[in-house]
């Protein structure tokens, strides 16, 4: 594990915050986005391995975790906010195109960066979360038909309510928060019987798999312990807030040169229809420049199969270093 070593940690400025950012080699910019409820960190193969294959890799610790800025309002959690912190980061490291790379929250986040600012991205690896093309002729705001279809039990549901998720959280060390989201082990679509908050339906693993250690975890239940949770929680909170300002792009498509990486084991994947729509026409057709890669694994791909998911990065990322 490469938890120091030759990684450089420094602090930008960016669109009002202060944002933390680990950076490694030299070369071609690849720009790493951690998802829920990770940081930097969950990047470490990713980091070393592309740093050695000639790329200047920048992890940061997105807005609401680690030691970048957490403001408590969920308003400030937007797409805007989260894309814009990301274009204020490029813009500091000098402006040019640059490689992408999200997953879970910071796949959508890398989304919207390839379609608000496609001159800012050469080419996007996303994992996890499929872009969903943009209707406004929908009446009912996706939390809404979130709570329709699912019930209050299902976690976006118990995420809304500020304060509430946090409340049930602070019954457990955050270690042990960690070991119940990354290696969740429940029904699919994460829905909780009445009256049970979601944290207390997870089971919290007697045996850690394979590709992470306890110290891994440790160094990330400290960021949390500092941080909280409020910030990667108000993610959800601006669910409805994103579908009213992404109205004007209904219809739009993700025109930069995109894979998808999925696992076939992921929860996201079996459920919402998500297989269907990734392995038909329609997410083509949103993304025309689209390669699908589904490996056998979970949710957490990146670093289940981290030597895996990198050499697919990397067996992309190399066709366009010489154009």
């Amino acid at each position: 594990m490469d938890m120091n070593g030759e990684l450089k940690h420094r602090t930008v400025t960016t669109n009002g915050i202060s944002m933390h950012i680990v950076e490694k080699g030299s070369g071609p910019i690849v720009l790493l986005i951690h998802g829920f409820p990770q940081l930097w960190f969950s990047w470490n193969y990713q980091i070393s391995e592309l740093a050695n294959h000639g790329y200047r890799v920048i992890a940061p610790d997105m807005r609401g975790y680690g030691d970048t800025d957490s403001p408590s309002d969920p308003a400030l959690y937007t797409l805007f906010h989260l894309v814009g912190d990301l274009i204020g980061l490029l813009d500091e490291l000098g402006g040019e195109q640059v490689f992408v790379v999200g997953h879970d929250w910071g796949a959508e986040i890398a989304w919207f960066l390839a379609l608000f600012r496609p001159d800012k991205v050469k080419a996007l690896v996303n994992m996890g979360i499929p872009f969903r093309p943009i209707s406004s002729s929908s009446q009912i705001k996706p939390v809404e038909f979130l709570i329709q279809m699912f019930g209050q039990g299902f976690y976006v549901s118990q995420f809304q309510e500020p304060g509430r998720a946090e409340k049930a959280l602070a019954r457990y060390d955050c270690l042990t928060i960690m070991k119940k989201f990354l290696f969740i082990d429940a029904p699919d679509l994460l829905i909780a019987p009445l009256g049970v908050e979601i944290i207390d339906f997870l089971n919290t693993p007697s045996l850690l798999p394979t590709w992470i250690t306890e110290e891994e975890l440790e160094f990330c239940a400290t960021k949390f312990q500092k941080s909280g949770f409020t910030g990667a929680l108000n993610y959800y909170r601006s669910m409805n807030k994103n579908w009213e300002l992404t109205k004007p792009w209904q219809g739009a498509k993700i025109m930069v040169p995109t894979k998808f990486i999925v696992g076939n084991k992921d929860t996201g994947f079996i459920s919402f229809g998500t297989k269907e729509y990734i392995e038909g026409e329609s997410f083509k057709n949103c993304v025309p420049d689209l390669e699908v890669v589904i490996i056998n694994g979970h949710h957490f791909i990146h670093q289940e199969k981290a030597e895996e998911v990198t050499n697919e990065i990397l067996s992309f990322f190399n066709k366009f270093t010489s154009m």
